[in-house]
C-alpha cells in the first residue's frame, strides 16, 4: 500500500506548510460528492490521528485514513501549472471513470 508525491508536489506542500507556519504533513482523503461519487480532499496535518497511515515521499509525509486508502492506494500526487491555472493532479490507478468537469471520480 502506498501514496506518493512528485518532486513538484513535495516542493509545493513544503512551501505551503512553511508559509502557514505549522504542520507536519498533508492529509489525503476522499469524500462522497460530485456527479461521479468521490472527490479528493487535502488538508494540512497538525496532529496525527490514531487511525492515520503515514506515507513518506520526497521528504513529505502524507497521511491517509484507512477508509480513504481503499480508494487512493497507489496514487501519485503531482502539482501542475498549466497556463493561468495550477493545482494538484492525482494519478490514481483505481479510478474507473471521471465526471466531465474533472471534480469527482468513481472506483
Amino acid at each position: 500500500m502506498s501514496v506518493s508525491v512528485t518532486e513538484e508536489a513535495a516542493n509545493h506542500i513544503y512551501s505551503y506548510l512553511k508559509k502557514r507556519g505549522s504542520g507536519i504533513g498533508i492529509r489525503l482523503a476522499v469524500k462522497t460528492t460530485g456527479c461521479s461519487g468521490l472527490t479528493y480532499v487535502l488538508e494540512p496535518v497538525d496532529d496525527i490521528r490514531n487511525e492515520d497511515l503515514r506515507f513518506s515521499s520526497k521528504g513529505v509525509d502524507v497521511y491517509v485514513d484507512p477508509k480513504s486508502l481503499v480508494y487512493v492506494n497507489g496514487t501519485e500526487m503531482d502539482y501542475v501549472k498549466k497556463g493561468l491555472s495550477e493545482g494538484f493532479e492525482f494519478k490514481n490507478p483505481n479510478v474507473q471513470g471521471e465526471c466531465g468537469c474533472g471534480e469527482s471520480f468513481t472506483v
